[in-house]
């Protein structure tokens, strides 16, 4: 066999040892298999990242400062080896970014974030971006009622456990779409919080999407009794100005004056002296007026009564 001259293979040497440097970055740069995060309804890190449309928001603005760099591996935010001990793992207040320093950002407690309204009860079709499909479980959670985004997300924030479960969803079209029903009892800002339990590679993923959910539709779901009380002022407002007028001033003037008493010391005073005080110069009130009549008539009965004993 012949043996390549020495100067062959110092030149093939030196070639290589330029290239690897390009072949190092090209091998890093290269993306590892499953990962992936929510964009329907749009998770932080997908929102503020540059291929994201909330970039330039002030909670993403914030986020990218306290983090130091932007999102730009949006679909990178996993944890190895968790093997379904989230609760152990991830630390409170450290939910969003899964306990990474590259996503502490993600975790900052405001009432900003960019969001996606939904409405309580209704059917949810996630989209879950991902680049090569692989098994494993997503386990989808929303905060209770009553969550305060002003404070840093925590486990006791979350139900024990999850709303909707998928195990193995098909990707299409380079994305997982997770139909789910939404529970019927949120309203206001919530955060559904998605893990992604890879069974094919030691991986967990974790991501935040903001929800908000509109008051009206929770109470026209039956959530709340104020849909039945609010209606009442606006009714009361229309019929108002077609009262005559000294009812509509009697009512202005009367009405404010028991409620208070009522709500102060239980008992109403005598409307009639109330309003007397508080309109004097209404002209005279209705006993009053009837009260003159009656005595004119009594005089002019009696004058008549005295003029016919006289003639006799």
């Amino acid at each position: 066999m012949a043996r390549m001259p020495w100067t062959s293979t110092r030149r093939t040497s030196a070639a290589i040892a330029a290239l690897s440097p390009f072949l190092l970055t090209v091998f890093a740069a290269a993306p590892a298999q499953a990962h992936g995060a929510p964009t329907d309804p749009v998770s932080r890190v997908f929102g503020c990242s540059p291929d994201g449309d909330s970039s330039g928001t002030a909670a993403c603005r914030a986020a990218v400062a306290a983090n130091g760099s932007p999102f730009t591996a949006w679909d990178n935010l996993r944890v190895p080896n968790v093997n379904g001990r989230d609760r152990q793992t991830i630390p409170d207040g450290k939910l969003c970014s899964g306990g990474l320093p590259a996503y502490k950002g993600l975790d900052l407690a405001r009432s900003d974030w960019p969001s996606t309204r939904l409405s309580p009860g209704a059917t949810l079709t996630m989209k879950y971006v991902s680049t090569i499909p692989h098994t494993g479980t997503f386990r989808m959670y929303l905060t209770e009622p009553g969550y305060d985004p002003s404070k840093p997300l925590k486990w006791s924030d979350l139900p024990e456990r999850p709303f909707a479960e998928v195990k193995d969803p098909a990707l299409t079209d380079g994305a997982y779409r997770i139909r789910m029903t939404l529970p019927k009892d949120r309203t206001g800002r919530q955060v559904l919080y998605t893990i992604w339990q890879n069974s094919s590679t030691p991986d967990t993923y974790y991501s935040c999407s903001d929800v908000v959910f509109p008051a009206a539709a929770a109470e026209d779901s039956g959530a709340g009794t104020g849909a039945a009380a609010s209606p009442a002022p606006s009714r009361t407002a229309k019929k108002e100005p077609v009262r005559s007028p000294a009812p509509t001033t009697a009512a202005a003037v009367v009405s404010p004056t028991p409620s208070v008493a009522r709500s102060a010391g239980g008992a109403v005073p005598d409307s009639t002296p109330v309003a007397a005080d508080a309109d004097p110069g209404s002209g005279p009130s209705a006993p009053m007026m009837a009260g003159g009549a009656a005595a004119v008539l009594v005089l002019t009965g009696g004058a008549a009564l005295a003029l016919r004993l006289r003639r006799r």
